[in-house]
């Protein structure tokens, strides 16, 4: 940062103490991206997002950063909120357009009803058969207990980590590459998982309950 930079990738709270500490300055910021802007704009970030754009922003000025906003949902208050940091003039591009429950067509798609006692064991059961002994399987659920109480059940035939927000970083690398590599079979994870992660030949994917 001292010496200078092109590109600064980093998260909002970071991005914000730097500024705070007068480690970095943005009024001469040429591009703006929002990565997972819907996200980015619904937990909490919206104003540390404008509080760290303020500096780069003019309202009505010809020289405001080209903006670009990523999301792979975007309902209709994310485009309201987005107006906000974009020209009049702005495109919009559409990759999925109307078909919103498109799906690939080579993967099935099975609900199974049990019990929440039950669910270990049927888990257990589907992984079996579904991935078998060397197949890869990624489990969603709701809530880190459920993830921990999960990956420890004995009811899973095969060896299987946890991953959720309380997992420091450098365990988190450790444990995908785990997973990437083979070391053991099963990922139980919550929705720390669910965005941006690229893990090649995973055989299935189960969501503990339907997703909200």
């Amino acid at each position: 940062l001292k010496s200078g930079i092109d590109i600064l990738v980093g998260t909002p709270g970071r991005i914000k103490d730097h500024i705070q500490n007068s480690k970095l300055e943005l009024s001469s910021v040429k591009h703006v991206v929002l990565d997972e802007v819907d996200h980015m704009l619904d937990m909490g970030f919206a104003e540390q997002v404008e509080e760290i754009l303020g500096s780069s922003y003019k309202k009505g000025s010809e020289n405001n950063p080209q903006t670009l906003l990523f999301s792979a949902t975007c309902p209709r208050w994310v485009y309201d909120v987005a107006k906000k940091y974009m020209r009049d003039e702005y495109e919009q591009i559409d990759l999925i357009g109307k078909k919103t429950q498109r799906t690939a067509t080579t993967v099935e798609h099975l609900a199974i009803q049990c019990r929440s006692s039950q669910r270990a064991g049927v888990l257990g059961d589907i992984i079996q058969v579904y991935s078998g002994s060397q197949g890869r399987t990624i489990v969603f659920c709701e809530t880190k207990k459920e993830a921990n109480e999960l990956a420890m059940n004995a009811s899973l035939k095969q060896d299987a980590q946890s991953l959720h927000g309380d997992i420091p970083q450098k365990q988190r690398e450790i444990t995908l590459k785990g997973f990437r590599d083979g070391v053991f079979e099963v990922l139980i994870a919550t929705n720390v998982a669910a965005r941006g992660l690229d893990i090649p030949e995973v055989d299935l994917v189960i969501q503990c309950s339907p997703p909200k």
